[in-house]
């Protein structure tokens, strides 16, 4: 059984830095694609970075320079590294993962998070002015 849990979440002042982890169980984090996705109350879904099995790294325009995506795979963890945090940060975070082989078969146009076969049940940052 695939487990993804998230932790690290809480409430910090903007300027504040959080560390975000997502520890995978039941299947190596070695060779599935990760990410990080965040819903503010009321907005969308939104997909935050990603972290390919090489290491390739990808970010929303919202955060690049501020967060930091990363593996440890000896750990089967997933971290995302927030400094100079602001209040539109505030959102339950979730991190998701998919066999990297699969999708790389998916056709690049079609590829999306709802490719992603496990997420986390999220945990919630919350960034005060």
């Amino acid at each position: 059984q695939v487990q993804l849990v998230e932790s690290g979440g809480g409430s910090v002042q903007a300027g504040g830095s959080l560390r975000l982890s997502c520890v995978v169980s039941g299947v190596s984090s070695s060779s599935y694609y990760m990410g990080w996705l965040r819903q503010a109350p009321g907005k969308e879904l939104e997909g935050v970075a990603t972290i390919d099995t090489d290491g390739t790294t990808t970010y929303a325009d919202s955060v690049k320079g501020r967060f930091t995506v990363s593996k440890d795979n000896a750990k089967n963890t997933l971290y995302l590294q927030m400094n100079s945090l602001k209040p539109e940060d505030t959102a339950m975070y979730y991190c998701a993962a998919v066999d990297s082989f699969a999708y790389a078969m998916v056709p690049g146009e079609a590829r999306s998070w709802a490719n992603f076969d496990y997420w986390g049940q999220g945990t919630q940052v919350t960034v005060s002015s």
